[in-house]
């Protein structure tokens, strides 16, 4: 075997090239796909990884260690922010809605929200990879954010400006210590998609392999070791004078951004992160999901080189249609797999968009960018699997000390005082037949009654929660008219069937004995008891008018 390695310049990459695909084929050879007993792959992959290990991933949960364990100095308390960029981002925003105050704002309703949405989405686009994150959260919450806002910030998700090619070549080849034209027989210059952290580029390589290359920005650590400096900052002064934001958890909120935005920065925990999950998706026997394939040597600290499938868009429900693929088994396939590798396996994907999928030919749904996994301990795993699993059942006394464990309360909460709040005891309150005043005070009284209970939302559930809303966008466009309760029948079903033993085991609940009970989810929608069905159309149109209330009370 040669002593050559991708850091040892292009003689010693041009040697490991050749070693791999001509002196040990075994290990690579596109005709030995027996890492399908591994992970959730394609069929007819260009490589196999079934035998490892990978040079990758020497390290790699170490590194994940010390990016974790850097979290604390980088969120820790300064006596000054960083003035420039605290600075720049404040007058970017500030700038932006004073233009927009005394110009389109006069006009109101859609004309006045589509001008300010365009406005803030250039301004997070110009301030770069944090504040496109924050986009993209925003692009996935429709109905909860405005159509205008959601439409304009959906461009974060992969329209991002795209860094010149020759900054592009010039990492590439300084990461993988050859010139790109030894390693790869073409490389388009158009970029695929280009979003927060990278850009992502069609290639193939020498050996000629169909391939994608997620390339690094240029200076993006720099700019979110700066932006995370910042928001930790002021996070601390939030807490107590904006309710919504102290429910929210600020300091945590920072904390999250600052442990998932600093692991997206290298690229070799990016791909044992798609190996993880892949193996838990085929450890739940799932086949709703494919995983592209990371290259067993080509990935870096800051270039990903991966496996490319193709398929339609996830919007593009009348191609798949017409393709003969049900957008509604697109749905549920999708929404198993994650609850699956949240409750069971403790990984999920944490960062569900629409640029982030997309459906293959046969229906399967490809997953793409694992900067963002969710990871839970045994002890979150199982306060999370609780949570879900009593309120299935309407367990309520049992749902709130799942939530008290899993850190959303305080361990000495009041949860009887806390339930009492909730109105759990109470006919539902319809908001849709309440008045503008009438849900501003009752919102105000929840939230208060929460805060002083010290209700706060953990990292795990500010992930399961932002992935919730991409789920809420991809039922209005992928299923509208689905029968939201007869799918919450089915997915218990579902777990019913595969996982009963464990859930027994583990929470002491034998879901083949108790049906699911869906008054806490009427309630949980404000929805009466004698309400039989109900879509996401009809859901949204409910959204639409509380809406309408609230901007009319506040606009007082």
């Amino acid at each position: 075997m040669p002593t050559g390695t991708l850091e040892s310049g292009r003689d010693g990459w041009v040697d490991m090239a050749a070693w791999i695909y001509e002196s040990c084929p075994q290990r690579y050879n596109v005709r030995a796909m027996d890492d399908l007993d591994a992970y959730a792959f394609s069929e007819a992959g260009p490589w196999s990884l079934a035998h490892g290990p990978l040079p990758w991933q020497e390290g790699v949960e170490a590194l994940r260690d010390e990016t974790r364990a850097a979290v604390p100095r980088l969120v820790g308390r300064r006596r000054l922010p960083p003035l420039r960029r605290f600075l720049e981002a404040g007058w970017g925003v500030g700038w932006a809605v004073l233009r927009w105050a005394v110009g389109a704002r006069r006009q109101g309703g859609e004309a006045s929200r589509a001008d300010l949405s365009g406005r803030l989405r250039v301004v997070f686009e110009r301030l770069g990879p944090t504040y496109i994150k924050l986009g993209q959260i925003v692009s996935s919450g429709r109905g909860l954010f405005p159509d205008e806002l959601v439409e304009e910030f959906r461009r974060l998700r992969d329209q991002v400006p795209a860094e010149p090619f020759s900054t592009v070549r010039e990492t590439v080849e300084a990461e993988l210590g050859a010139p790109l034209e030894q390693v790869f027989s073409s490389f388009d210059e158009d970029c695929l998609a280009s979003a927060s952290i990278a850009q992502v580029h069609a290639a193939v390589l020498a050996t000629g392999e169909r391939v994608v290359v997620k390339v690094q920005r240029g200076s993006v650590d720099r700019l979110v070791v700066r932006d995370i400096q910042a928001m930790a900052w002021i996070a601390p002064f939030l807490v107590g004078r904006l309710p919504v934001a102290a429910l929210a958890n600020p300091p945590a909120l920072v904390e999250l951004f600052a442990e998932t935005i600093t692991e997206e920065l290298d690229f070799r925990l990016e791909a044992q992160n798609m190996l993880d999950v892949a193996s838990g998706l085929r450890a739940a026997g799932q086949t709703a999901i494919v995983v592209p394939r990371p290259h067993p040597r080509l990935i870096t600290r800051r270039v990903l080189v991966m496996e490319r499938l193709d398929g339609f868009g996830y919007e593009d429900v009348e191609g798949m249609r017409e393709a003969g693929i049900d957008t509604t088994e697109v749905l549920r396939g999708l929404l198993i797999s994650f609850l699956e590798g949240a409750m069971i396996y403790g990984v999920f994907h944490g960062d569900l968009h629409g640029g982030n999928l997309f459906v293959l030919p046969g229906g399967r749904v490809a997953l793409l960018d694992y900067g963002i996994t969710g990871r839970m301990d045994d002890g979150q795993r199982l306060a999370f699997l609780r949570m879900m699993m009593t309120g299935a059942v309407n367990d309520m006394p049992g749902h709130l000390a799942a939530f008290r464990d899993l850190g959303a309360l305080p361990p000495d909460a009041d949860l009887d005082e806390l339930a009492r709040l909730l109105r759990v005891d109470q006919p539902t309150l319809d908001p849709t037949q309440l008045s503008g005043e009438q849900l501003v005070a009752e919102i105000q009284s929840v939230l208060k009654g929460l805060l002083a209970h010290g209700a706060r939302l953990p990292k795990h559930l500010m992930l399961y929660v932002k992935n919730l809303l991409f789920v809420d966008s991809a039922i209005a466009t992928l299923a509208p008219d689905l029968n939201l309760f007869v799918e919450v029948g089915r997915i218990y079903s579902y777990f019913v069937q595969n996982h009963s033993a464990q859930i027994l085991r583990e929470v002491g609940l034998d879901p083949r004995n108790v049906s699911v009970d869906l008054e806490g989810v009427k309630r949980g929608l404000g929805l009466q008891d004698d309400v039989a069905s109900v879509t996401h159309r009809e859901l949204q149109e409910r959204r639409d008018v509380v809406r309408e209330k609230l901007e009319s009370t506040t606009a007082k």
